[in-house]
């Protein structure tokens, strides 16, 4: 007897419309779809751009679903994206998306396609209850390392407190997390300490604090990630993630890519940085970029080019458009064929690729990390806020693919001559370990996305499970 065909699973995604959060959902939907399942991204009008290059790969199993942005008081008019936006700003965003479970639940309800499960970014808790009056699971998408996102979860699971008689220096430890790692206070996200000290105003602070408890009630976790990088996260379930599954799929970022305009339009093209780069030897150049949410103070930014004067090493600095540098600083370095300072959105994938580039300054957001993972770049790590400081413990102590540049965290101005010292024993032999230790993770993590690998195995496994639906 021939039984029917059943019908390709329908998924829900939601990201978050931030560019280290949106980007890697994307890439994963972009894998999901070529594996024949059908997709309905949500999105709003001004981010909607994001999806241009997913819908144009997949016109016949992606489609949008743009709805309008709900409006907040605490956010300007117009404003859709956390890009440029100060940290503060997230929690707001948390709160004010969660509006959006109504019109997509009616939207599901009267889809002709029955939605077999959702999966969505990490801060869009708002869609467990969704999926539990949908009647389908949740797949809780996490931008961040499983560290990174194992330790925000257990703040807001256990609600640890810092003692009103002590100062930031105070220590917060994790022991149900492998190596029971442990941050000072001035490390721990602000968006939990923004909480616990009552900043974001009570309606705010809930809705975040329940959004980590909804994922905790998830049917698990995918995380950008790969076991070479976090095997000992992901040896068996871990208690402050709910004891959930957790697929590592990762690195989701491209292999390769010549474009700029990877989540923003680029100041330059590829092509004409590639140049540029090409005048120095193997190797020699710093890349600085802090990613797209942090603006570097004027006393942060005077401290950090007179470290980069001092060191006398090749820099191509991704500055934004809003970061103030030291009077004739830039004319200074383009005279001296040594530094190149790029305003706006540079193409990162690419510069990292080139053979000239042979250490990457960084935030420690995830997203550049695991593009300097992928290109075999070692790290300066100068974390600045959010699950930053975590990451930056996870290269420089367990994957030793980093050196720490600056411990102060967003705002905090380094000593120029400190930082121009480590600078200057990085390109030189005293960085020659994290060089080779880059190249040997950039291996593993080539092999973790190829048939056979651990990512790819994940990934078919997960694919396997909503089959089963």
């Amino acid at each position: 007897m021939e039984t029917e065909p059943r019908s390709t699973p329908h998924l829900l995604l939601v990201p978050f419309p931030a560019q280290g959060h949106a980007l890697p959902l994307l890439d994963l939907a972009a894998l999901l779809a070529s594996r024949g399942l059908r997709l309905t991204v949500v999105t709003t009008p001004a981010n909607a751009p994001l999806l241009s290059p997913l819908l144009a790969a997949h016109p016949g199993s992606v489609q949008p679903l743009v709805l309008p942005f709900p409006a907040h008081p605490s956010l300007p008019p117009g404003l859709e994206n956390t890009r440029s936006c100060p940290p503060s700003y997230f929690p707001v965003f948390i709160h004010a998306l969660a509006a959006l479970r109504q019109p997509v639940l009616a939207w599901a309800r009267s889809n002709s396609h029955p939605v077999a499960a959702v999966v969505s970014d990490f801060f869009c808790g708002w869609t467990q209850p969704l999926a539990a009056e949908l009647g389908v699971p949740r797949i809780a998408f996490s931008p961040s390392g499983v560290l990174g996102t194992a330790v925000p979860h257990s703040l807001f699971r256990r609600l640890v407190k810092r003692p009103s008689d002590a100062d930031d220096g105070f220590g917060v430890s994790f022991p149900a997390i492998p190596g029971e790692p442990a941050f000072q206070w001035r490390e721990i996200s602000g968006m939990y300490r923004g909480y616990m000290e009552g900043q974001a105003g009570e309606q705010v602070g809930e809705a975040v604090r329940q959004n980590f408890l909804w994922n905790l009630e998830s049917w698990g976790f995918v995380s950008n990630t790969f076991r070479a990088l976090e095997g000992r996260y992901l040896e068996s379930p871990l208690e402050d993630l709910g004891f959930k599954r957790v697929w590592a799929v990762g690195p989701l970022a491209p292999e390769a890519s010549s474009s700029g305009d990877r989540g923003g339009e680029a100041a330059l093209v590829a092509g004409d940085l590639g140049a540029w780069l090409d005048g120095f030897p193997q190797g020699s150049v710093v890349y600085v970029c802090f990613g797209s949410q942090a603006v570097l103070t004027p006393a942060v930014a005077t401290a950090l080019a007179e470290a980069l004067e001092r060191s006398a090493v090749p820099f191509l600095w991704a500055a934004g458009d809003g970061a103030v540098l030291p009077e004739g600083f830039e004319a200074r370095a383009s005279a001296a064929r040594r530094g190149l300072v790029v305003r706006g959105w540079a193409p990162q994938v690419a510069i990292l690729r080139h053979a000239a580039v042979g250490w990457f300054m960084t935030h420690c957001g995830w997203n550049s990390v695991l593009e300097a993972a992928a290109a075999g770049v070692p790290m300066l790590a100068w974390p600045m806020t959010a699950d930053q400081f975590v990451n930056a413990r996870l290269l420089v102590d367990e994957a030793r693919v980093a050196v720490r540049a600056c411990a102060g965290g967003i705002g905090v101005a380094p000593d120029a001559g400190e930082l121009a010292a480590v600078l200057a024993g990085a390109v030189g032999e005293g960085g020659s370990a994290a060089r080779a230790r880059a190249k040997e993770l950039a291996a593993e993590a080539a092999g973790a996305t190829k048939e056979g690998g651990s990512s790819r195995q994940d990934l078919e496994r997960l694919v396997l499970e909503i089959q089963k639906l």
